[in-house]
């Protein structure tokens, strides 16, 4: 059985990866997934977050809480920068 929470880190990959090891995650017995994504990133999270709960798991999952943040991050010559950044908490229903 697998941790009651796990977290996905969400990059440049296509999306159906993230969404499959959302699902992969469900069905090995977490209860809750966490998505986190920075900067180009953002988008992707938000996509897979709506297709795990639309299409591939229907009824069971919901999108419990989402939370944005800036990251500060270190830029070419030096510079801060920020950079936009979001973490999504998907749970599975009772």
């Amino acid at each position: 059985m697998s941790a009651p929470e796990a977290v996905i880190l969400v990059g440049r990959k296509p999306t159906t990866n993230y969404v499959i090891a959302t699902v992969m995650q469900f069905n090995a017995g977490s209860k809750r997934v966490i998505l986190k994504a920075r900067g180009t990133a953002v988008a992707r999270a938000v996509a897979t977050a709506v297709m795990v709960r639309d299409r591939f798991m229907p009824g069971l999952v919901e999108i419990k809480e989402v939370k944005l943040m800036s990251d500060r991050i270190a830029g070419q010559g030096g510079k801060e920068r920020y950079v936009a950044a979001i973490e999504i908490v998907l749970e599975k229903k009772s």
